[in-house]
């Protein structure tokens, strides 16, 4: 099927992540409906999959986003007056091309920019043409399209549902900045007033506190301060002039809206840096935040009224991080600053529960405060979050550790000698978490970090990866010279916080976290434009493919090593608690995990994220439900009674389901089987005991009404059994004592197991007998629970005379003298007379009313015959049961797949046959009607 190496390679790699997602991280992936069915995977489903996911990373577009075709075609570039060759991409709610040279040429067209899209005239010169025109008065032309009719088709039907599900406002005021025609924002059209910040300041005291927590900002933080009097240099204002004029000759001829033509011209300005007055805007453009802006008038507000005042673990952690946001800057010096904050991460974490509040979600946002209205820093960090940098944000950093170990491969093959010197991969890996989780802003000084947010708008990931590149490049020399990780990360850090920006127009604000160090001597200062400037020319080769492969590859090995790390873990908390070997644990985690997966792989229709819940404790985590225990507890368990095995695990399973949630742990799993394996007699017993009692016996248990012969043994047999010389011994005096001793200990030590009734006692005579089947000493065996089981029976009986009388020592004068009953005689699970069944409930219901036998009478009878001591006693070895449970598990799981596969084809043909059978006889039916 495959004729290369390369292929069959990149195919598995598909299939390792899709499974890997779907079973191990189903936070944040949903997945396709073609992959839903893994025996119903393709080639090209993989395929589709993947040119998908290639789709959105490399446009930065909505995970939503479906990409439905992909077309050679050419796009006439007027800056460079020709047609540019490249593929144009069309999916949900955006057309977009890329050019073939890569970073030549790139656009995004969102449909609800869209105007019209019509066919031209075909000629030679430009082969099936068609014009698509925006609302900001500019046409693209596309030739040489393949079937153009099919295609306009389906555009044109997308546009109409696009502009009917989300109409567009627009402003008609011009921006002397920047655009001739911008969105607009929610805080315009929602109905909100806003003041500024003076008249806020102002009419506080006249306005409540809730109403205050409400109110939106109506102007970026840094704007507002700029307005308070804090001006800068002359110097550094003339720069910004000329980046403004350089940026508003490049809108006249690359366009101004998201709709822009995007080329190395504009990267190269991004590397400069955005002027100030920009960058908000240009961030919004970049992240395609406009657009969900624009499709969303009135929902920030709404978020904000229903999210504001209400208390959870996410609203505390956000308040607990609001002053260590940018604390040094003076926008977060007052509660103007706060409250913004406050409102657009606690309105995050309504929208996206899933993610919630993160660490360094804070600090972000705070920087997006400063450049962006507050309803355009929220869209910036939905785009941030779930689409620009995807897993990021949660409480395992998924995406931020897959993208560091992208790093260390990316190191090790640009910067080989330093990969040599650093050949802890941990030490690099704590150094550079911060740098991909904060985007450098928490790092390095606030003027030089938000350049590399620039570049990381325009370019995303792959800005930071040059970035990170280029910084262990210019400290290379002295991080191969460093003796330790502890002055490694003294180079990084100096290095960093000596990174300065010559062009900020804004007074200087040191990193959040500034390295101190008592070495007097100056440190070489690092020009942030000149470090931008050298990781592109230097790292800037890396395609956003290749970083989408190495993304697959190691998301892969870092699922793997979480995986790993929790079942270190689990087998750190659990193995002090039971007495297994450390060996045979891990087989016991990984038959339990293998199960969960098998049935997770198999069972699609049952919900894997009630099960696997990376939030709990580790021991905690995967969770097996009724069906999964029945298939282990057959695999290992030392307690099989052959066809009654199921009826014990569901028993067992009731016992260990605490919470009643239907579900247990693995911890809960190997403690029980500990028990069966290594416990004493009596903890067996006692297990035992607590399997035929409430919650594990139920009323509604499929084997608890259990037909029986007699009633009940017959409890008016006296207590003389035959011995084997002959003599007889007469058991009623050393009963009524042993009921005396046992009424003192359980004073002495107080227990919470109640009484056991007939009908469980029936039960769990019924799973002793059946525990014993081909086991050496079976007939053994036999004999002594069928006498251990008559003494019980009577036990009771004297219990109940003796509890009824109050006294425990009154004597019959009578001398019964019989004999030992046979085991046929009274066997207990014989079969019942139909004739007499309604006869023997009611006596069983009777019985029942007036007899109890508790666990010391149980333990107590069972130690008067070495036989079940023995068996109870005697070592058991799980290491053969494991060998057998790896080789038959899956063969387990299958013969019960192709059980039930095989029961619903039988339903069906029934079902079938049933309607068949039905039509002829209505069919004959209406031939007797209409015949003469």
């Amino acid at each position: 099927m495959f004729l290369n190496l390369e292929e069959v390679f990149k195919i598995m790699e598909q299939l390792a992540d899709v499974t890997l997602r779907r079973l191990l991280d189903n936070e944040d992936f949903d997945l396709d409906p073609d992959l839903q069915e893994p025996s119903q995977i393709t080639k090209r489903h993989l395929e589709a999959r993947a040119q998908n996911e290639f789709f959105r990373a490399f446009f930065r577009l909505p995970r939503p986003e479906k990409l439905h075709t992909i077309m050679d075609c050419a796009l006439w570039t007027p800056f460079s007056r020709c047609h540019t060759v490249g593929r144009m991409f069309t999916s949900d709610s955006y057309i977009c091309f890329a050019s073939k040279e890569d970073g030549c040429c790139n656009v995004i067209l969102p449909l609800r920019e869209v105007v019209s899209i019509e066919k031209m005239e075909d000629t030679s010169l430009l082969p099936n043409p068609i014009i698509i025109s925006i609302r900001s008065k500019m046409a693209f032309q596309f030739i040489e399209l393949k079937d153009r009719d099919v295609l306009v088709e389906s555009l044109l039907i997308r546009l109409k549902q696009v502009h009917a599900n989300h109409p567009v406002h627009y402003s008609t005021s011009q921006d002397d900045d920047m655009m001739s025609h911008v969105f607009h924002s929610t805080s315009m059209c929602s109905g909100h007033k806003f003041r500024d910040l003076e008249m806020m300041s102002s009419q506080n005291s006249e306005e409540s506190e809730e109403e205050q927590s409400l109110q939106q900002h109506p102007q970026a933080l840094k704007a507002v301060l700029e307005q308070s009097g804090s001006q800068s240099p002359d110097v550094r204002m003339s720069r910004e002039q000329i980046k403004l004029s350089l940026w508003n000759d490049h809108f006249m001829e690359y366009g101004r809206t998201v709709c822009m033509f995007r080329t190395e011209k504009i990267r190269k300005l991004v590397a400069m840096g955005i002027p100030e007055s920009l960058r908000g805007r240009l961030w919004l453009l970049f992240s395609d935040a406009v657009t969900d802006l624009a499709s969303h008038p009135g929902y920030y507000g709404n978020l904000v009224e229903e999210s504001m005042g209400k208390c959870c673990l996410v609203t505390e952690e956000i308040e607990r991080d609001l002053h260590r946001s940018l604390p040094e800057h003076p926008a977060f010096q007052n509660e103007t600053g706060i409250a913004a904050l406050r409102r657009v991460l606690t309105a995050y974490a309504h929208r996206n529960p899933k993610i919630g509040y993160c660490q360094s979600m804070n600090i972000l946002t705070s920087v997006l405060l400063l450049y962006a209205k507050e309803e355009e820093a929220f869209w910036l960090l939905v785009a941030v979050c779930e689409r620009m940098l995807p897993d990021y944000f949660n409480h395992r950093v998924i995406g931020a550790q897959v993208d560091q170990s992208v790093f260390e491969e990316l190191v090790k093959e640009h910067l080989p000698d330093l990969a040599e010197h650093l050949n802890d991969p941990s030490a690099l890996a704590s150094i550079s978490l911060s740098w991909f989780l904060t985007l450098f802003l928490s790092i390095m000084p606030l003027e030089s970090a938000v350049n590399i947010v620039d570049c990381f708008f325009y370019d995303g990931i792959k800005a930071i990866f040059q970035l990170g590149l280029a910084v262990l490049d210019a400290c290379a020399k002295d991080l191969c010279s460093s003796r330790d990780d502890g002055q490694a990360l003294m180079v990084l850090s100096r290095f960093l916080d000596h990174i300065k920006n010559e062009d900020s127009p804004g007074t200087p604000v040191g990193s959040h976290h500034t390295f101190f160090s008592d070495d007097q001597e100056p440190y070489p200062v690092t020009d942030i434009a000149d470090l931008i400037r050298d990781s592109y020319e230097k790292f800037g080769d890396q395609s956003v493919e290749q970083i989408e492969r190495m993304r697959y590859r190691h998301r892969i090995r870092v699922l793997q090593g979480h995986e790993d790390t929790t079942k270190q873990n689990v087998l750190r908390v659990v193995n002090p608690e039971v007495s297994f070997l450390l060996e045979d644990l891990e087989e016991l985690y990984d038959l339990f995990k293998r199960e969960y997966m098998m049935s997770c792989y198999w069972e699609q229709s049952r919900p894997m994220a009630s099960r696997h819940d990376p939030s709990r404790p580790y021991a905690e985590q995967y969770r097996i439900d009724t069906r999964q225990f029945a298939q282990l507890f057959q695999l290992v368990s030392p307690w099989t009674c052959g066809t009654h095995t199921e009826i014990l695990a569901e028993r067992t399973f009731r016992l260990l389901d605490d919470n009643m949630d239907h579900l247990i742990e693995f911890r809960a799993f190997v403690s029980c089987l500990d028990i069966m394996y290594n416990g004493e007699m009596n903890e067996k017993i006692k297990l035992l005991y607590r399997l035929h009692i409430p919650p594990a016996l139920t009323e509604n248990d499929r084997d608890s009404q259990s037909p029986l012969k007699n009633p009940l043994l017959s409890t008016s047999r006296p207590l003389v059994f035959g011995k084997s010389n002959g003599d007889a011994t007469d058991y009623q005096k050393q009963l009524k004592q042993m009921i005396k001793d046992l009424a003192k200990e359980k004073d002495e030590t107080e227990t919470d197991l109640p009484h056991m009734s007939q009908r469980e006692f029936i039960q769990f005579s019924k799973t002793l007998y059946s525990m014993f089947r081909e086991d050496p000493e079976e007939n053994n065996l036999y004999q002594a629970i069928a006498t251990v089981t008559t003494l019980l029976l009577q036990i009771g009986e004297v219990g109940h005379q003796v509890s009824s009388s109050g006294s425990c020592s009154q004597d019959s004068g009578e001398e019964p003298q019989a004999s030992i009953p046979s085991l046929e005689q009274d066997s207990v699970f014989a079969d019942t007379d139909p004739g007499t069944a309604y006869q023997d409930a009611q006596a069983l219901q009777e019985a029942e009313e007036n007899w109890t036998v508790s666990l010391e009478h149980i333990l107590a009878s069972l130690l008067t015959e070495q036989s079940l001591v023995n068996f109870f006693e005697k070592p058991l070895d799980i290491k053969s049961k494991l060998g057998n449970a790896k080789i038959n598990q899956y063969s387990l799981k299958t013969f019960e797949m192709s059980s039930q596969s095989h029961h619903e084809i039988k339903q069906d043909s029934s079902l079938l046959r049933q309607v068949c059978q039905n039509k002829a006889r209505t069919t004959k039916q209406v031939s007797w009607v209409v015949s003469p």
